[in-house]
């Protein structure tokens, strides 16, 4: 479980960490990890859910690298938002509001309902076909079956829509009743409905998937004007540092997501702006242009020195570049500012465990079990662990870390075979030998999924 941490944002290096998970990979998802975007969502999201009756502590942020214009939610209280729609929302409001419905599928189990009808309407029309069958051979008509089962499926499709629009619909409400609870601006809700309806007009290749998952009606867009005119909250303004994480979360997606020549022209150096400065800080760097780059992190450092990410991004910059040595610091420094962020601890472990120092090794591996600790999602971590615990001569803590790391990637064969090797190794039931048969019972169950 990922313990939420205090937010401190500004601008700093989107880390890239390519995640897989079970459910990622079967859909063919690719997603990333950045300690400063999470934050800046789950400042977003955790009023929301709580608001929702949801524990923030038990669900996820998932973001995917994806110019999409999407989000949805799967496998219970886990969300996943596209950067295209991060980097096209034009105010956290905006975001906020997709969020809210997204939470209102959540509490209102939308996703166990849908598989259940689904599941009906497969059985309805299993029986449709045998009745079409028997229709046939009662009246010695052989078009009647095929007219019987295009019949079925016709009323099972009409279900699934209506289905589909009750389940929008249900969604909307929660949604607004929850940005009235949190006193935020229903707007961005309305906003994002209209460009959404502005789709339909499109060709069915060019709509987003976002419209052709979650259906636009004009009594929805009705609906949600209608509650932004009478709500009392319709009027309100976030915080002002809302609207700046906003647009540096923005200008970080697309600082890393664009060509460095593409991210240039949109924040020139006539724009001083905070995001547009970073954008530019985390292109020259990308190029690479350390020569350019790291004087603007250290400008942006000098300014704010209490910001964890801006040290973060200079560590990155250094170490991806073959100064490892120098990286340690400005890692180290990001580390005692935010100590509960497990990627800035995963970060620095593995700076440490390339340096080549023997010595830095025990530093690492506590960084790594602090991280594995506060996240059990990051298979970096888990990797890194299973590399400093095999330098300490731990091969059985490195087994079980291999394994882990095989579980959250879906590896049935590696994680059962490291987690036996691990129980052969440890103390037979000790916490860490009970991790490892945990480990391999839930491997055992990956088949059966």
């Amino acid at each position: 479980m990922i313990k939420r941490f205090a937010i401190y944002l500004s601008c700093a290096a989107l880390t890239l960490n390519l995640v897989w998970v079970p459910l990622a990979r079967a859909q063919g998802l690719s997603l990333i990890r950045d300690a400063e975007i999470e934050n800046i969502l789950w400042a977003y999201t955790a009023p929301i859910l709580r608001v929702a009756g949801i524990d923030p502590n038990a669900a996820t942020i998932n973001i995917v690298a994806d110019d999409s214009l999407n989000a949805f939610v799967a496998g219970g209280p886990n969300i996943y938002l596209f950067t295209g729609l991060l980097r096209r929302s034009d105010s956290p409001e905006q975001t906020m509001g997709v969020i809210a419905h997204e939470v209102g599928h959540i509490a209102g189990s939308h996703g166990t309902r849908t598989r259940d009808l689904m599941s009906d309407l497969q059985i309805q029309g299993f029986i449709t076909m045998i009745l079409g069958f028997a229709l046939a051979a009662a009246s010695g008509q052989s078009g009647a079956a095929g007219a019987a089962t295009l019949g079925g499926a016709g009323l099972s499709t009409n279900a699934l829509l209506a289905h589909s629009r009750a389940q929008e619909s249900a969604a909307d409400s929660a949604g607004l009743t929850y940005m009235d609870d949190i006193g935020v601006s229903a707007t961005g809700l309305y906003d994002f409905l209209k460009v959404l309806e502005n789709e339909e007009y499109l060709a069915v290749g060019r709509q987003s998937p976002y419209y052709r998952t979650h259906p636009v009606t004009r009594e929805r867009i009705n609906f949600v004007g209608e509650h932004v005119r009478n709500s009392p909250t319709s009027n309100a303004r976030l915080p002002q540092k809302f609207y700046l994480w906003h647009e540096i979360m923005r200008a970080k997606l697309t600082a890393f997501l664009e060509s460095p020549g593409r991210v240039l022209q949109v924040y020139p150096e006539t724009d001083n702006s905070l995001p547009a400065r970073y954008a530019r800080a985390i292109a020259y760097y990308r190029v690479p242009n350390l020569k350019e780059a790291l004087p603007r992190i250290d400008e942006l450092i000098a300014e704010h020195p209490n910001n964890p990410y801006f040290h973060e991004l200079k560590g990155q910059m250094l170490f991806e570049n073959g100064r490892g040595g120098e990286a340690v610091g400005p890692y180290k420094e990001a580390v005692a500012l935010l100590p509960h962020s497990p990627l800035l601890r995963t970060q620095l472990a593995q700076v440490l465990l390339e340096s080549g120092d023997p010595k830095q090794n025990l530093e690492a591996l506590s960084n790594l079990k602090e991280a594995a600790r506060y996240d059990h999602s990051n298979g970096l971590t888990y990797h890194l662990l299973s590399i400093a615990y095999g330098r300490e001569g731990n091969i059985g803590m490195a087994a079980l870390s291999i394994a882990e790391k095989a579980l959250l990637e879906g590896d049935r064969d590696t994680a059962i075979s490291q987690a036996q090797r691990a129980m052969h190794l440890l103390d037979n039931g000790s916490l860490n030998w009970l991790r490892a048969e945990r480990v391999m019972n839930d491997a055992e169950d990956l088949d059966r999924t």
